[in-house]
């Protein structure tokens, strides 16, 4: 995969774990747990993006 290709898969995953964020906080009695944990991966891909459009830009 090109690291193009990569950065947009990791947008895609970025956009979609904040769309399971919303829904799961959305629900009356939601599992803080669940939303740490995918706020914790939503972040890992957010610092990948990163390191990867810095080194693209070198």
């Amino acid at each position: 995969m090109t690291t193009e290709g990569h950065i947009a898969a990791l947008e895609r995953r970025h956009q979609e774990l904040d769309r399971q964020i919303q829904t799961e906080m959305q629900n009356r009695q939601y599992d803080d747990l669940m939303v740490s944990t995918l706020k914790r991966k939503k972040l890992e891909v957010k610092d990948e993006l990163s390191r990867l459009q810095g080194a693209q830009r070198h």
